[in-house]
């Protein structure tokens, strides 16, 4: 068991990620390197700050009513599964308190967990980042597979899910991507909801303040039209899009 583990930062009230108002614990670390990303500073495992489960579930007690009847925690990152232990053990105490659950992962490191650690997660926020194996290497830095491989589990697993797609105009919003995208999706069972979010720039100066090369500086928020056309083609396959 870890007893400690390092997170970014915490926010009490979140209104995006998962079901109700939810308090976010955002952990370090993670091993993609996603052109959008927003927290890059959440990379280095170390940076932030070592808690302990105790002085985690500390900072929940004080919202534990009005979450039960409300929200719930959702943990996210960075990507959680690099402390996939430590997240284990905070994602069962939460349970143990009568809290809802949600983890936000893209899948990659889902080898490290057991079905038996799932079940302390009562709904799994799956980011896909791209559905075509060479362009989502080029985007992340790793394979695709693990992720699908983790979509599959969930589904034999009966787990809810909300499946999230970021568009990225020139990148991600090609119409036979996302209908492969949409393809794979309806495949699966316990999807309650996919999310198409739109690009945006709100972290490129925490990539210059930490002196990385922003490959999208010059690629414009996505517009409302073509976030319109990507959620029609994923309606095609009928498929609970927002």
């Amino acid at each position: 068991m870890h007893d400690t583990g390092y997170i970014h930062s915490i926010e009490t009230a979140a209104a995006v990620d998962g079901p109700g108002m939810r308090f976010m614990l955002f952990m370090q670390g993670c091993m993609l390197r996603c052109w959008y990303c927003h927290n890059p500073d959440t990379w280095a495992l170390r940076q932030g700050k070592e808690y302990t489960v105790q002085e985690v579930l500390n900072e929940v007690k004080p919202y534990k009513t009005f979450l039960k009847r409300a929200g719930g925690v959702t943990i996210s990152g960075g990507e959680p599964l690099v402390q996939s232990e430590f997240v284990g053990e905070v994602l069962k105490e939460l349970k143990a308190m009568g809290l809802h659950t949600a983890l936000d992962t893209q899948g990659y490191l889902h080898t490290k967990i057991s079905d038996e650690w799932l079940d302390n997660v009562d709904l799994v926020l799956l980011d896909i980042k791209h559905i075509r194996p060479e362009k989502y290497h080029d985007l992340t830095g790793v394979n695709l597979q693990p992720t699908l491989d983790f979509a599959e589990r969930l589904s034999r697993l009966g787990k809810k899910m909300w499946i999230r797609y970021v568009l990225v105009p020139g990148v991600t919003d090609d119409p036979e991507d996302v209908r492969e995208l949409g393809r794979f999706v309806c495949t699966l069972q316990g999807v309650e909801r996919v999310e198409v979010l739109p690009f945006h720039k709100l972290g490129e100066h925490k990539w210059q303040a930490l002196g990385l090369p922003y490959l999208l500086t010059d690629t414009p928020a996505a517009p409302a039209d073509l976030v319109d056309q990507t959620v029609g083609v994923l309606r095609e396959y009928d498929l609970p899009v927002r």
